[in-house]
């Protein structure tokens, strides 16, 4: 059909008129929105959501871990602690504070005093010594001659663990002596660089150091990196991190440009057996050595770097490290030798030093695991693994959901009833621990509620005790009946294959 030239123009008229009625605006305007793009997870703000952390203007730079943020941080550090019987590692506890005359030997003092806090000691004011020429005594003194005075916090482990590698004679039989170290480490930020717990003045790390022949260097790298692979599975990065070189600074360096080019084509090395993409950050290498950093990404796509491999010939030199060896002037070079002349011969060796850490600054990498994780935490790391909603406040279910507690905290009070009368248990009753974090929801308020509440405070296993389950000596866990013990069970082998 036709229509008339006069009906063709009305038509559009009238569908513009129901198209600019008001009611049908506003309904095209919703339904064309497009939804909302959410913020990538910010580490600070989920911190504060999930009662992780806080910082305080009284000690800027340095995080106040609240409970849930310790359990977290306490997982990460025994999960590292239990690898370490793998990779030889044995751990060690170092002073805080070190005289200045220590920083001064390692290169600090020169290279790296800017980063350093400086502490005062309490000198007692003492009469002017006019013995010297010019009215004081300049000749060097020994350190155990030297006053309380100035110190030095640490900002790194590496000259504690050269006094120890020091404190005996050493064979090439005992090497690679590995050392592992979570001391507490300062650096003096910059206030304006300071940022949740990615840029921090007081920090953890998980700090190693390996102390090998020269022969054993590659060796010893493979395996950190080996090493690296494990715990970044385990925190379910996979390889999504990056491999780079750093190399020589150009100023602030210590050692010859041959050492360091020494040093730097062994990690080359390194890296192209371990088959993975590698860069290089020119100039980016510590004062004293060359290093292998791993690079992870935060939620914003800014970079972050985590784990490093550090290889070190001027710290065994400048503390004078050795260790005694056949043949020493090949073992030296890293050369294998087989004729008993020389192997006759014993002298001292230099050690390689490799610094390493897995996870690096333990606060920046649970920075990085909040924003990955954005509340959704699994079994094993979970601040908050388990708890216990009552159906009601009856004496019967207050009392079976408190053994359900214990029987999963692995308490037994009649152990403990023993222990505190001053008598050690029975070898058939040992005290076992299971280290989950269970709480219990006993409040006169209506299940559903409840459950709404736990799921929104991201616990991992929500639990039910009613009349039946009293009854039945069981707890309910969803649509499942099952025992306490039984669960307790489960929930261990989840701990054990970090789910």
């Amino acid at each position: 059909m036709i229509r008339s030239r006069s009906v063709r123009s009305a038509v559009p008229a009238v569908l513009k008129r129901q198209w600019t009625c008001p009611a049908c605006v506003s309904r095209r305007r919703l339904y064309s929105q497009k939804p909302e793009q959410r913020e990538p997870p910010d580490h600070r703000k989920l911190g504060l959501q999930q009662e992780l952390f806080i910082t305080s203007l009284y000690s800027p730079g340095s995080p106040i871990f609240l409970p849930n943020g310790a359990r977290i941080f306490n997982r990460l550090v025994d999960f590292l602690r239990k690898q370490y019987v793998r990779y030889g590692f044995e751990e060690v506890i170092t002073p805080t504070i070190y005289k200045k005359s220590l920083w001064a030997k390692s290169g600090h003092l020169q290279n790296y005093a800017e980063d350093m806090y400086s502490v005062t000691g309490n000198v007692p004011h003492k009469a002017a010594d006019h013995s010297g020429c010019c009215g004081g005594d300049h000749a060097p003194k020994a350190v155990e001659d030297e006053e309380e005075g100035d110190y030095g916090l640490k900002p790194m482990n590496c000259p504690g663990h050269c006094l120890i590698f020091a404190s005996k004679r050493r064979s090439y039989r005992d090497l690679p002596i590995r050392y592992a170290d979570f001391s507490p480490l300062h650096r003096n930020e910059t206030s304006g660089s300071l940022s949740g717990l990615t840029r921090v003045r007081r920090f953890h790390q998980d700090d190693g150091h390996i102390f090998c022949r020269p022969s054993q260097v590659e060796e010893e790298i493979k395996k950190t990196l080996d090493f690296v692979k494990v715990v970044y599975t385990v925190l379910r990065f996979g390889v999504s991190y990056r491999l780079a070189l750093s190399t020589r600074p150009k100023d602030h360096y210590i050692g010859t440009e041959e050492e360091w080019e020494q040093a730097e084509s062994a990690l080359k090395r390194a890296l192209n057996v371990s088959g993975m993409e590698w860069g290089v950050k020119e100039g980016d290498g510590a004062f004293y050595g060359p290093k292998i950093d791993i690079i992870l990404k935060d939620s914003d796509g800014k970079e972050h770097q985590t784990a490093t491999v550090q290889l070190d010939f001027q710290l065994p030199k400048r503390f004078e490290l050795e260790y005694q060896a056949p043949a020493p002037e090949y073992e030296a070079r890293g050369e294998i030798v087989e004729d008993p002349a020389l192997l006759a011969e014993y002298g001292p060796v230099r050690p390689v030093m490799i610094h390493r850490a897995v996870l690096g600054s333990v606060e920046r990498l649970m920075a990085l695991l909040i924003e990955k994780y954005d509340g959704k935490w699994p079994f094993w790391l979970n601040p908050r693994q388990v708890i216990i909603l009552t159906v009601n406040t009856s004496d019967p279910v207050l009392d079976w959901a408190e053994h359900v507690r214990d029987v999963l905290l692995g308490q037994d009070s009649n152990i403990y009833k023993q222990l505190e009368a001053g008598t050690l248990p029975e070898q058939g009753e040992p005290l076992r621990p299971t280290g989950l974090a269970v709480d219990m929801d006993s409040t006169a308020r209506s299940l559903g509620a409840k459950i709404r509440e736990a799921r929104n405070n991201g616990y991992g296993q929500i639990l039910v005790v009613g009349d039946e389950d009293v009854k039945n000596k069981q707890i309910g866990l969803g649509k499942e009946r099952i025992s306490p013990e039984e669960l307790r069970d489960r929930f261990r082998v989840m701990v054990d294959t970090f789910a």
